[in-house]
């Protein structure tokens, strides 16, 4: 006969941070920028007057305990979604049963819904009648920049809150209050943690108060005794996952600080944010075409082998993949950061571009065209064209921008790298066409 297993208790079943999620803003740390005397949240809730709000934060930080708190403290009918498993259909019956309840009770539905940016637009809009209204307070939460993933029409009906990742003290504070407390935390455990062996967590944590508790308790679900050491840490740890999203915010803040490091010739640097987006999971191909890009754009003809080393890291990597090419990426970075910098090509054709853009298109002087037949030759095609092989320095004078354009200069080579090279040479041609008066000749 089988015997059934022991039943867990709903505490066991539950996480240790689900569990230690704060119910009031005293036991709240963390944010001091919003919570405290003065501060936003704290005024808000004196003032008695609740707005909608959008939490934007990392993960961990507090966006839907917050929620929580402020839901309670306005003793307000609240329903809490998530965008992840939520349709819109079950929103907007949710949003009726509010429209209702106001007319009956004169009160608003708080209605938060939990990583707001994943309804695409015209599912966030549905909730623009009801917050015009009132019978709706909206609280969302969302990870991304809500400039991009937000409506305006809904972005500029919210309260926008910015929380930032938590600091080591307060992760402290959290994880020793965990470790103390016998209704919710660990405290029947009796553990014995050392500082060092919570910094490790908070290392791993990225400022993640939920992931810092969840590594917590599985590390010490594999202390035998009463002392919780750094093996077991690493035993629970195993591998650190960093917050890197390929398709989110993340992306375009690591991808901008390798490019302007490298800008700004930081060898280091540059090689930490190759590794932080190499180790988080970035395509390195995607890396390898930003450096491509970076070649021209920022060195240029200041150092014309960087395109070179830069196309040679992509052949490279194509050739014998990860792990072992990117070593390849990482010659590449130390080469661009070390290179001498130019954007005067960058500028220069970003220049032509715009008279190409603003400018009328003015045909093609008749002396640098082809005559392909007799019948182009007598309409003057190609008449008085000087053919500068003909000439013992290479060189006319004769007039190859379009009419309205002529003079005009783009290019302007700076002062370091192979940059002085062209300038001198420039500089040189540009003699030679200012001495010489077009000859009488033809080809």
């Amino acid at each position: 006969m089988l015997m059934s297993p022991p039943r867990k208790t709903e505490r066991e079943y539950t996480p240790l941070a689900e569990r230690m999620r704060p119910k009031t803003l005293e036991r709240f740390y963390g944010q001091e920028h919003l919570i405290g005397e003065g501060k936003i949240l704290t005024r808000l809730i004196a003032s008695d007057h609740l707005v909608s709000i959008l939490f934007w934060g990392p993960p961990g930080s507090g966006k839907t305990t917050l929620g929580y708190i402020l839901a309670d403290r306005f003793d307000l009918p609240c329903l809490f979604y998530s965008a992840v498993i939520t349709g819109i259909k079950e929103i907007k019956e949710a949003m009726n049963r509010a429209e209702q309840h106001k007319q009956l009770y004169r009160q608003p539905t708080i209605i938060f819904l939990d990583e707001i940016h994943r309804f695409n637009k015209a599912q966030q809009g549905a909730f623009l009648p009801y917050v015009e209204r009132g019978d709706i307070v909206l609280f969302g939460s969302t990870t991304e920049n809500p400039s991009f993933e937000v409506i305006a029409p809904l972005l500029s009906r919210m309260k926008v809150l910015n929380l930032q990742p938590l600091s080591r003290e307060t992760l402290v504070r959290i994880l020793r209050e965990s470790l103390s407390n016998k209704e919710h935390g660990l405290g029947e455990a009796g553990l014995s943690v050392n500082d060092d062996v919570l910094g490790l967590i908070i290392d791993y944590s990225n400022g993640d108060a939920r992931r810092s508790l969840n590594s917590l308790e599985i590390a010490a679900s594999m202390a035998p005794g009463e002392k919780l050491t750094r093996d077991h840490v690493v035993e629970a740890l195993q591998k650190r996952i960093l917050l890197y999203d390929k398709s989110g915010e993340e992306h375009y803040n690591l991808i901008s600080a390798l490019h302007k490091s490298l800008r700004n010739s930081d060898t280091d640097a540059s090689l930490y944010w190759l590794a932080r987006m190499i180790v988080g999971g970035e395509d390195p191909l995607y890396i390898v075409r930003r450096l491509v890009r970076f070649a021209s754009e920022d060195i240029g003809l200041a150092d014309p082998q960087a395109l070179t080393i830069a196309n040679a890291a992509r052949e490279a990597f194509e050739f014998i993949g990860s792990p072992e090419g990117e070593l390849a990426l990482a010659q590449a970075v130390v080469y661009l950061a070390t290179a001498p910098k130019s954007n005067s090509l960058y500028t220069a054709f970003g220049d032509a571009k715009k008279d190409v853009e603003r400018s009328p298109f003015e045909p093609v002087p008749l002396h640098l065209r082809n005559a392909v037949t007799g019948l182009m030759k007598e309409t003057g095609y190609g008449a008085d064209y000087r053919y500068a092989h003909d000439f013992d320095e290479r060189t006319t004078d004769m007039t190859t921008m379009p009419e309205n354009l002529a003079g005009r200069r783009y290019y302007k080579p700076g002062t370091l790298g192979f940059e002085k090279e062209i300038r001198k040479r420039m500089d040189w041609w540009s003699g030679r066409k200012r001495s010489r008066r077009m000859p009488d000749i033809d080809k």
